[in-house]
């Protein structure tokens, strides 16, 4: 309960931040923004993937909180790729910036899977959990492999 209070204020923060956070100061700030961002995802949506795996019980309640900061999340971490920001501590490839349509679409459709989770997640079903996230974990990955430096 402790993480999720936790998670909870840091997502707040960061939407409370949001307005000031869309005009960067520096390339340097949106790196470092939607780097947070993605932290924070990522483990967020570990906790949901390890309930749709089995590793850990389910809890629909939780699966369902913690889906909604993936959400918001996503969102997020797209906000923060501006120009320049394609320089200095970031390991994201040229073509995010060279290959635009690629690049929205890819943005699209991680946003509609995400969109496709939280539906799941309001019915509280498992197997429909179960199916978004597969859906997202591959959209994450496709997303990574054409744009992410190794």
């Amino acid at each position: 309960m402790k993480r999720l209070s936790l998670a909870a204020l840091t997502v707040a923060g960061i939407v409370t931040a949001l307005p000031a956070a869309a005009q960067f100061a520096k390339p340097e700030d949106a790196i470092k923004y939607r780097k947070a961002a993605m932290t924070l995802q990522g483990a967020t949506f570990g906790r949901v993937a390890a309930m749709a795996n089995g590793r850990v019980p389910f809890d629909a309640k939780v699966a369902a909180e913690n889906i909604e900061f993936v959400a918001m999340l996503n969102k997020l971490q797209f906000s923060a790729f501006v120009e320049g920001s394609d320089k200095g501590d970031t390991r994201v490839k040229p073509e995010i910036w060279t290959q635009k349509d690629k690049w929205n679409a890819a943005v699209a459709k991680s946003q509609e899977d995400v969109a496709r989770l939280v539906a799941a997640g309001k019915t509280g079903n498992l197997d429909q959990i179960k199916a978004a996230v597969g859906s997202v974990g591959q959209s994450c990955k496709s997303c990574h492999d054409d744009f992410r430096k190794d």
